[in-house]
Order: structure tokens, then C-alpha cells, then sequence
């Protein structure tokens, strides 16, 4: 069996390095993604979804690198569940409501726009390369 998601969207903020007690990188990073349809009272609605992405390994390095806040990306790779209920993470916002909070540890990461130190495309990393 095989699960995969793909997302091209924005990062909200710029990245964040850090490594594991072994000494393996790894990258935050959050990616809003819009979708736009008309209502049917005929007007546009603009929805958007943020997937909260993390990178490993040399993928990390180069993502921390080269991409910002902004930077337009192309993302493939496993979507993780919250171990306690299989499902997103749920959480509660300081307005009171309630969000979901999508996760996605990369497989591939392209860039899509002009990157702040024109960089190659990131390294593609195999999901087996992910230590857990």
C-alpha cells in the first residue's frame, strides 16, 4: 500500500533547522495552499489550507538554505496522522476556535520561484531515508 499528497503553495514564514539528538537535520517549514470557487449566491470564496512540512537529511539543509518566507514550492510526500486519534491534529486557537493542523513529512521539495541564493532544486529524499 501507498499514500502520497501533493501541495504547491507559499511558505507562511521562514524555515526552521534543527537536529536530532544523532545529529540528523531537520526542517520546519508552513505552506498555505488557496483554493477559489464561486459560491452559489455567485460569489468568490477564497479558502486556504495550511500543511505544516518537515524535511530531513541533506533536503533539510538545503531547504533551510534556500527557501524564505513566500517562496513558492512544490511538495510531495507522506501526510502523518496524530498517533492519539489517526486523524490531523486538532488544537484550539486563542480566539477560542477550532483549527486542524496538517503535516506532511517531505519526500521531495521543488522550488517553484526564484530562490534567495539561487540554488539548484533541493535534493529529492526516498521516504526510507526518514528515520522513523
Amino acid at each position: 500500500m501507498y499514500a502520497k499528497i501533493e501541495i504547491i503553495g507559499r511558505l507562511g514564514r521562514k524555515p526552521e533547522m534543527k537536529f536530532t539528538p544523532s545529529g540528523q537535520a531537520v526542517t520546519s517549514f508552513s505552506v498555505a495552499t488557496d483554493n477559489t470557487y464561486t459560491s452559489a449566491a455567485g460569489e468568490k470564496v477564497k479558502e486556504t489550507t495550511w500543511f505544516r512540512v518537515q524535511a530531513w537529511g541533506k533536503m533539510a539543509e538545503t531547504v533551510n538554505q534556500y527557501l524564505d518566507k513566500g517562496s513558492l514550492v512544490f511538495v510531495t510526500g507522506r501526510l502523518v496522522a496524530d498517533k492519539a486519534t489517526g486523524a490531523p491534529k486538532i488544537y484550539t486557537k486563542q480566539d477560542g476556535t477550532s483549527a486542524c493542523n496538517f503535516e506532511i513529512n517531505a519526500g521531495e521539495v521543488k522550488f517553484l520561484s526564484p530562490n534567495k541564493n539561487s540554488s539548484p532544486v533541493a535534493d529529492e529524499v526516498a521516504e526510507e531515508d526518514i528515520p522513523f
